[in-house]
């Protein structure tokens, strides 16, 4: 496999839908499969597909397609997803709580060892086998444990703290769940997800398929 010099972020949003698509065809039994074949599953064209992996070394054969299980572990060596990641959580309410269950019921690569709250209720609750923290401990925690990855869910008012807090911590990535963008060093990774501009997309395309009929 080749090391790319640079591959756009489109590219690398679009391989972890590769990576799962090949997931469900491992368990299904499938040992091969062409560019054709995965552009009727995935809805990507078959170009679009060989493009993106071309980014990467070839990985398939002509006339034979590619090797489903192989091409399914490269890609999780390319995205990182071949180690384990250890990942605190900030602000553990009702999103925080149901991020480390599905943390907890991932199965195998992250693991949630530390959750931290402000609210007093939520100080000692416990969350599959682990206990919520509070936030004032965070420090101390990072300077204790290594940390990969930082989950922040509290309010807005709060996660720019959070987030310097992680940071000056040592964590090297963190996922923000917060109404909020954050700033961060370029050193640290950022993936700011909200809610409500996935949500207000779908919006406009119901009434946009409303108008339509």
């Amino acid at each position: 496999m080749k090391n790319p010099i640079k591959v756009s972020n489109a590219v690398i949003k679009r391989l972890p839908k590769y990576r799962r698509y090949l997931e469900e065809l491992k368990k299904k039994g499938v040992d091969r499969i062409s560019s054709g074949e995965l552009s009727k599953m995935i809805g990507y064209t078959a170009s679009q597909i060989r493009q993106d992996l071309n980014n990467f070394g070839g990985f398939g054969q002509q006339g034979y397609g590619y090797n489903v299980e192989s091409l399914h572990r490269q890609i999780g060596v390319i995205l990182g997803v071949d180690r384990d990641y250890g990942i605190v959580i900030v602000g553990s309410g009702n999103l925080g709580q149901a991020i480390a269950n599905y943390m907890h019921n991932y199965g195998t690569g992250f693991s949630v060892l530390a959750m931290f709250d402000v609210k007093p209720e939520l100080v000692g609750r416990r969350v599959n086998s682990l206990a919520i923290s509070d936030f004032d401990e965070l420090g101390v925690y990072l300077a204790e444990n290594f940390v990969d990855i930082g989950v922040i869910t509290t309010g807005a008012e709060s996660a720019q703290r959070a987030a310097d807090d992680l940071v000056k911590g040592g964590v090297k990535g963190i996922w923000n769940f917060a109404p909020v963008d954050l700033q961060t060093p370029s050193l640290v990774a950022l993936e700011n997800v909200h809610l409500s501009d996935s949500l207000h997309s779908l919006i406009y395309y119901i009434n946009r398929t409303d108008n339509l009929q």
